[in-house]
């Protein structure tokens, strides 16, 4: 178990105990373990029982259950919490804006126990009339439940990737022979969100089901598929075929809409049967084979009539870490660990960007821990050479667009990358503004995460993407695809326009630990499904080639 996952047990365990009205100062004991624990660099698995307790704000006492959580994978005492806790209270948890206090008010004065239920208290303004809710934050709370009841029963693709690879397991031992089977649809286009897995095969009909159902999936038939569906409600699609259809199953069903509407639709293509290989499809009309994540558009087809399909970037086209977070800020590992695991891993440099001053809830950089930060990075290159950190920063954009450090502060920088992570609910003008401003800025390198966005979470602040295209273009400013799963932004849809533009895209992991740099393989996914090139990512730049941008970005700022 990581560290983090240790923690949102004690995080859990002392929401619920404030929900309860338990004793303040055993909930702010939870409260500081869970902190601790999600930010102590050293795995607690690997520690014997006296090296728990002695870690500061643990102790003996939250020692045995950090250890009883290791062992079970649970602990008896939040068990009993949830048991007296009503499901939709719980789920209240999962709310943007909901602590809880708020939670608290809900359940005991309202008596509301279920998301439904407060949708309809919101829609009846019936929260303002209570202390804590006034009409703004009743609003608020209002979108987040609509957010999140829309997007009940959907996943990321990287919650997805587990299940789809013991799947594969499971259905390896199960179907042999002369039997096929393959994972199509949206999980095979590499969309961010999946909303379920189809699943193509040759099996029986009759015995996968009575095996599925054996397995407690509950099966219902639909006209085209059978539908199963496990304990966490997430849904297989089962597709039964023969061998003359398989690879023409498989195919429609890994297109978009759009894309398949157009491919039917060409004289050329005549649907001979039986395809004997998915490249036979594409053999047919004599173009080379559409990789699955580019059937979006239907354009793409008359790129590959023309051989003019794109050479997808891959995993191994990175060849450093841009943007990654240490200890100076509100990362998990220092930056000699964290360089260390770059080498290990193959990279040629690191990027390290930790917070700026404003960012205080994150231990964001005062101009002196810069000086500190930039001494210790020029002793680790000499040790570590011919392996490079360069000296970044994520600087916060300010309410009016400017960056939170004076120019002279920002100079001292190799690349500056330039994000917005407060007051999030703006207007399209408001976002734009800031945006613009911060583009426009001598000293931007790289703007990140463009719209604020998290994946199924928080939609993300309005822009016209067209027009940051645009700026960006004009000043030479890159615009990151922020990996990270939650994240994927900027959306991999507004991609094509800014590689018409010539805007550099950096994929860039956010990483806060080690483990985050695994991160950038989910943005090279969706960088495919836009068509970008290793040439059009910045971080695929060679040592060589990032030491030249970073002249560039000084001779800019000039």
């Amino acid at each position: 178990m990581h560290n983090y996952e240790i923690a949102e047990y004690f995080s859990l365990l002392s929401k619920l105990m404030e929900i309860h009205g338990e004793d303040p100062f055993k909930i702010k004991s939870y409260s500081n373990a869970a902190f601790t624990l999600d930010k102590l660099n050293d795995p607690v698995v690997d520690m014997e029982p006296h090296q728990i307790f002695s870690i500061r704000g643990i102790g003996d006492a939250i020692g045995k259950k950090v250890i009883e959580i290791i062992d079970n994978k649970r602990l008896s005492l939040l068990d009993g919490y949830v048991e007296k806790t009503p499901p939709g209270v719980l789920e209240f948890l999962k709310i943007k804006g909901l602590g809880p206090k708020k939670i608290t008010t809900i359940w005991k004065e309202l008596e509301i126990e279920s998301i439904g239920e407060l949708l309809y208290a919101c829609e009846e303004n019936r929260l303002t009339k209570y202390k804590g809710f006034g009409e703004k934050t009743q609003q608020n709370i209002q979108e987040a439940l609509q957010f999140y009841l829309q997007h009940q029963g959907r996943f990321l693709f990287q919650q997805v990737e587990p299940l789809v690879e013991n799947l594969k397991t499971a259905l390896n031992e199960k179907i042999n022979g002369d039997d096929l089977f393959t994972i199509s649809g949206g999980f095979k286009r590499q969309l961010e969100i999946i909303d379920y897995i189809d699943i193509v095969t040759t099996y029986s009909e009759n015995d996968l089901t009575n095996w599925l159902t054996e397995k407690n999936f509950q099966c219902i038939k639909n006209e085209n598929f059978l539908s199963c569906k496990g304990s966490d409600q997430f849904e297989m699609r089962w597709y039964f075929t023969n061998f003359d259809e398989y690879f023409w199953t498989d195919f429609t069903l890994s297109c978009s809409p759009e894309f398949l509407e157009k491919w039917v639709s060409d004289p050329l293509f005549s649907k001979k049967i039986p395809f004997i290989s998915e490249k036979s499809i594409f053999d047919q009309i004599n173009i080379p084979l559409i990789p699955s994540p580019l059937r979006e558009h239907p354009s793409i087809i008359e790129q590959a009539k023309n051989n003019k399909l794109p050479k997808l970037i891959q995993p191994s086209d990175i060849k450093g870490i841009i943007h990654s977070h240490s200890t100076w800020s509100d990362g998990v590992h220092n930056i000699e660990q964290m360089a260390r695991a770059a080498i290990e891993k193959g990279y040629e440099y690191l990027i390290i960007s930790d917070h700026s001053k404003s960012a205080f809830y994150a231990g964001g950089l005062s101009i002196d821990s810069v000086k500190a930060q930039h001494k210790e990075i020029d002793a680790l290159n000499k040790k570590l050479a011919p392996f490079v950190i360069f000296k970044s920063i994520e600087s916060d954009i300010l309410n009016d667009g400017s960056l939170d450090y004076p120019e002279d502060v920002l100079a001292c920088f190799d690349i500056v990358i330039a994000s917005i992570h407060s007051n999030l609910k703006m207007t399209e003008e408001k976002a734009m503004m800031r945006l613009l401003n911060a583009v426009n800025h001598p000293y931007t390198s790289i703007l990140g995460h463009p719209t604020g966005r998290l994946l199924l979470s928080r939609k993300g602040y309005p822009v016209n993407h067209e027009v940051l295209i645009q700026a960006c273009a004009d000043n030479n400013v890159v615009l990151e695809l922020n990996a990270h799963p939650r994240r994927l932004d900027m959306d991999w849809r507004f991609i094509q326009s800014a590689i018409k533009n010539e805007v550099l895209i950096s994929i860039d992991p956010d990483a806060h630990s080690i483990e985050g740099f695994e991160d950038v393989r989910y943005g090279v996914l969706v960088a495919q499904k836009a068509g970008l090139t290793a040439a059009q990512n910045l971080s695929s730049f060679s040592l060589t080639e990032m030491i030249e941008f970073v002249e560039f970005q000084q001779s800019k700022r000039n």
